[in-house]
């Protein structure tokens, strides 16, 4: 195994469960309702090969991993979701550099999306306030069991690139030299 970021393969399933379990242990001490912090080796193996399941590798070993998918009833932005870094790992700057490499290179490069959304438990003491630092702004919450709710927040990627109500992409900056040049173009016309 090299060093650095992937794509999940089946054959991580195992050693990505116990990654995940560990690092959802205080979620679990918690009482949050996050299905990762109850996961079985079935369903990782289903994450791994329905959705987009990236890891980073440290000492030839899965040190990080988060998911990203689309929730299309909830937002039209990538989804990251199972965000967690082994307890081994923790404090290291590993998960800050994952979500870095997925945010700027994935989301925003490759897949050229605005923004990103994701969900946190409101009573978790430090996540919510992890994500505004990173960016992140709530916009909406759910119950999420019997005495916590689930915020859902969005970072934005590409302030250039702006929703119109139908939800497809406008890119601001040609928009403007594009109006000008049919502006131009109707004169000469007339």
């Amino acid at each position: 195994m090299s060093e650095g970021y992937r794509l999940a393969v089946a054959e991580d399933a195992e050693e990505l469960l116990d990654l995940i379990l560990g690092a959802y242990q205080t979620i679990r001490d918690l009482n949050i309702a996050f299905t990762a912090a109850q996961a079985d080796i079935e369903l990782v193996a289903t994450n791994i090969l329905e959705h987009t399941c990236y890891v980073v590798e440290k000492d030839g070993r899965l040190a990080a991993t988060v998911s990203l998918k689309e929730l299309p009833d909830v937002t039209p932005h990538p989804f990251l979701y199972w965000f967690a870094v082994d307890p081994r790992w923790k404090g290291r700057g590993i998960g800050r550099e994952l979500l870095d490499y997925i945010e700027q290179r994935v989301i925003r490069q490759e897949l050229r999306a605005p923004a990103v959304t994701l969900a946190t438990s409101r009573k978790h003491p430090w996540l919510l306030p992890m994500y505004k630092r990173r960016g992140y702004q709530p916009w909406f919450e759910r119950d999420l069991g019997t005495d916590d709710k689930l915020v859902f927040m969005t970072k934005q990627l590409l302030p250039e690139l702006q929703l119109e109500e139908e939800g497809s992409l406008v890119n601001q900056e040609q928009a403007e030299p594009l109006q000008e040049i049919t502006a131009v173009g109707a004169q000469d016309q007339s």
